[in-house]
């Protein structure tokens, strides 16, 4: 049996290949937008297409889909818009339409919003967005991994999003554009919101250069953000160290604000992401773990958590599991 699960992240697009091995590889969004490189093409030299039983994918914010659907119901790719969502290449958008075209086997994993029946009243009257689809998959994964039904999962890469699972049901997250800053984007305070107000920057300019970025004083490309400040941070630069601490005290509050709410004790908090997961050069897992290790064991799973989980996903669904995380499959 064969399941391939699919990352739609901020830098690029991954896929995991689940069968006798597992097998990952990643695609940059600038080679899938621009066509150099088709995913499906580079998919299909790594499996047989008839081999693969079911995929899942995660595709932007998915906030038009309450359950995990098959590809050939769901609409406008299942999200209700993709403005206000970060920086956009299009790379997302040309995969999701290759797999479509397909024919393979394909569910599509919604985000977590205000439908998202699992959730908390409060969490649901408080926010309208809360994660996008790809954190279904991480958290997935973190229950698979670790077994913990009561947990807290932050993933930390280009942003930062934070999730509140108990009883093995998502309850409760906070997204980028409301909570931790990430390398790149982060919330907006008062002085973005007068900027705004002001017809100086967008809203989501300001929520794409919110995050370390801001502090660390760099412009570049999100899939190069981090490299640029590891390197200046290396180089013993002062705005460079003050942004990841900063970033890293945002995450602890956020952590620490997800576990003062919650009902159960949590059992571990998870980190994860290409951020979170870091330990060389600098270790930012263990600065986080610093602070939060009073809470409960902390554990991290690597960067290709999402992807693996999406298959994960794909495996459960096939196997008849009825939902996800407390998210409904619809067959």
């Amino acid at each position: 049996m064969v399941f391939v699960g699919m990352d739609h992240g901020t830098t690029g697009v991954s896929f995991t290949i689940l069968d006798d091995e597992i097998t990952h590889f990643k695609i940059s969004r600038e080679d899938c937008s621009s066509g150099k490189i088709s995913a499906i093409k580079e998919l299909s030299k790594r499996v047989d297409f008839n081999s693969i039983d079911l995929m899942a994918i995660t595709y932007a914010m998915g906030d038009s889909l309450t359950a995990v659907t098959p590809i050939e119901k769901v609409k406008n790719r299942g999200i209700i818009s993709i403005d206000g969502a970060g920086k956009v290449t299009g790379g997302g958008t040309t995969v999701y339409d290759e797999i479509k075209d397909s024919g393979i086997p394909t569910v599509v994993i919604p985000g977590i919003h205000k439908k998202t029946p699992c959730l908390d009243e409060r969490f649901k009257a408080a926010y309208s967005h809360h994660a996008s689809s790809e954190k279904v998959s991480i958290c997935y994964n973190a229950l698979l991994e670790t077994g913990f039904q009561n947990m807290i999962v932050s993933d930390i890469s280009s942003n930062t999003v934070t999730m509140l699972i108990e009883d093995g049901e998502i309850k409760g997250a906070m997204d980028a554009c409301i909570g931790a800053m990430g390398i790149v984007h982060g919330p907006l305070d008062l002085e973005m919101i007068r900027d705004i107000d002001d017809g100086l920057k967008t809203a989501n300019e300001c929520f794409s250069n919110a995050g370390a970025v801001k502090i660390a004083d760099i412009n570049t490309n999100v899939s190069q953000a981090k490299d640029e400040i590891i390197k200046k941070y290396l180089e013993n630069d002062k705005n460079a160290k003050l942004a990841l601490d900063t970033m890293i005290m945002t995450i602890v509050m956020e952590i620490y604000g997800l576990a003062g709410i919650a009902k159960n004790k949590v059992d571990g908090v998870v980190l994860t992401g290409s951020t979170g997961s870091m330990q060389e050069p600098i270790d930012v897992f263990g600065a986080i773990k610093k602070y939060i290790g009073c809470i409960s064991p902390v554990t991290m799973l690597g960067e290709r958590s999402g992807s693996l989980g999406s298959a994960q996903i794909a495996k459960a669904v096939f196997e008849g599991k009825k939902d996800i995380l407390g998210i409904p499959v619809v067959k």
